[in-house]
């Protein structure tokens, strides 16, 4: 059962695929995102003899631009770097809430809990930050080289993707109520429709001021006036100061071993502990007799959502928040062991004590990005809901995010709002090691969906022998307090299982998030990319 190994094409006979496409094979460098465009931008880095970061970097610019319901300078992004020889490095490019942020000013305010829209939900963006210090850690070219691409598409447009008008089309209503989101993101009064060209002049304009400026454009410039100006006059609680105190932080990412694996996650504000506490509840099951995508597999699998869920609501929030030795106990063998007995194989539990589930159900782009040298970045970058907070500063084009809707309003709670303060996040990069050296980088964009995620693909891939490309496709399921959202790939027989064993489920569409993934042949160097058909993304390398 601890086997593990490398699927190739030539491991199957011709035709035996269970997904919609075969996966993308390369040796010279390979990059997986949510958009074509942006893949291809990353390509081009490669092909010219940058490395993964410098790649990584110029495409999640392009993203910011090509995919703005999910992404932006507004918003925060995560990632990990694997060197080749395994030498990690997590960083945390979250921004905080400003000095004046309090559950008492809430409360003042008359509100019950933070807004998931308007200034009040806005945090300090990390996501320029974060580029910043990619590049000047692990990356050849400048931010100036990284953003061109980025700049041009903003200035001279882009064809809009059929799924990104779909999610703009959405939020019309949200964006018509913010003068300056509706300016920008709503030409001739209306959301832009699948294959028409969308142009901002303005978020061209901002990203100009970063490439010659560098991060502190963005963070002690006119950008960091404008924002903060714009802020102040709707109410809000980030200043100027908070923006010029703001830095990403390098961090030590949180580890547990599954099947033969080493299962890499980023440790909080991120719920990434959620995901390694599952797989470290699973590990004990034989999932492989259960059968794939059957009634016992998917129970057990909710169920050990379920528990590393609740010990999420509980625990979750700012990384000072966070007690280190509750964090490592939390991803421990003997405390999944121990939230393992809990677990009741043919019956659902009838509670489980967790938080509300936040509001909204994420929106959120996800990249990896592989080099010749076998240099692997996994980078998440996102706004929160869609557009974000909705609120657009006038003549800077940019939407921010929404990330301070997630914070409690109880002073008792770990996440509770406060001065300075980064909120718990749904974003988690990923990366598997095999011997010490990456051989998987992965992420699951979707709100609460990505620990889900993350498991279901990582079991597809060691359990279940299914290539990265077959294993981003799979169906998947989602749980939630509403109960278990299948897709139609589940089977009759596996729905009515999880009926009889007390779980609601349910039909649903465009919930299950998007994955992109790159593996890594040491052996031959061939890299094998997957990128998932429930976004419009692209794996390709050369």
């Amino acid at each position: 059962m601890d086997e593990v190994r490398t699927i190739l094409p030539g491991d199957r006979p011709a035709g035996n695929l269970r997904g919609t496409r075969s996966m993308a094979l390369a040796r010279g460098g390979m990059i997986a995102t949510s958009q074509p465009l942006a893949s291809s931008a990353g390509l081009d880095v490669l092909r010219r003899g940058g490395n993964a970061v410098d790649a990584a970097v110029t495409a999640a610019a392009v993203l910011s631009v090509v995919e703005p319901t999910m992404t932006g300078i507004g918003g925060d992004l995560f990632a990990i770097v694997a060197e080749p020889d395994g030498r990690l490095r997590g960083l945390n490019a979250s921004g905080p809430t400003g000095r004046a942020a309090s559950c008492d000013a809430m409360a003042r305010a008359g509100l019950a809990r933070v807004p998931s829209r308007g200034a009040l939900a806005v945090t300090v963006p990390g996501a320029v930050d974060g580029w910043s210090e990619l590049l000047a850690r692990h990356g050849t070219l400048t931010l100036a080289e990284t953003l061109a691409p980025a700049i041009a598409y903003a200035r001279d447009g882009f064809p809009v993707c059929e799924i990104v008008a779909g999610q703009w089309q959405d939020v019309e209503g949200v964006l018509a109520a913010d003068e300056g989101a509706a300016e920008v993101f709503l030409p001739e009064g209306r959301a832009p429709r699948a294959g028409e060209v969308f142009r901002n002049p303005a978020l061209a304009r901002s990203l100009e001021l970063v490439a010659s400026g560098g991060r502190d454009a963005f963070y002690r410039g006119p950008l960091a006036r404008a924002i903060c100006r714009r802020l102040a006059a709707l109410g809000g609680l980030v200043d100027e100061e908070d923006f010029a105190a703001f830095a990403a932080r390098w961090i030590e990412p949180l580890r547990t071993t599954f099947r033969g694996c080493e299962v890499v996650e980023l440790p909080p504000n991120t719920q990434g502990f959620v995901v390694l506490e599952m797989l470290n509840i699973l590990e004990a099951y034989d999932l492989r007799a259960m059968g794939h995508n059957s009634a016992p597999y998917l129970h057990a699998i909710v169920e050990a959502k379920r528990l590393a869920f609740a010990d999420r609501d509980a625990h979750l929030a700012d990384p000072d928040a966070v007690d280190p030795v509750l964090l490592a106990r939390l991803v421990s063998k003997d405390y999944a062991a121990q939230r393992r007995r809990s677990i009741d194989l043919e019956r659902a539990a009838e509670h489980v004590p967790a938080a509300p589930a936040p509001p909204g159900a994420g929106d959120t782009v996800y990249l990896a990005a592989v080099d010749g040298r076998g240099m692997a970045v996994s980078l998440i970058q996102s706004l929160f809901e869609s557009f974000g907070s909705a609120v657009v500063p006038p003549g800077t084009g940019i939407a921010l995010q929404n990330r301070g809707s997630l914070f409690a309003l109880d002073p008792r709670h770990a996440n509770a709002l406060g001065p300075g303060k980064r909120p718990k996040h749904t974003l988690i990069p990923a990366m598997a090691l095999r011997a010490g050296r990456p051989f998987l980088s992965f992420g699951v964009m979707g709100g609460d969906l990505q620990p889900q995620g993350h498991v279901q693909v990582l079991l597809n891939l060691l359990e279940f022998g299914m290539t990265v490309q077959e294993a981003g496709e799979a169906a998947r399921v989602r749980h939630s307090p509403e109960g278990i959202a299948v897709e139609s790939g589940i089977g009759d027989d596996a729905r009515s299982g999880l009926a009889e064993r007390g779980h609601r489920v349910f039909e649903s569409r465009g919930v299950f998030g998007g994955f992109q993934g790159i593996q890594i042949d040491r052996a031959t160097g061939v890299l094998m990319g997957g990128s998932d058909p429930r976004k419009d993304g692209l794996a390709i390398g050369f």
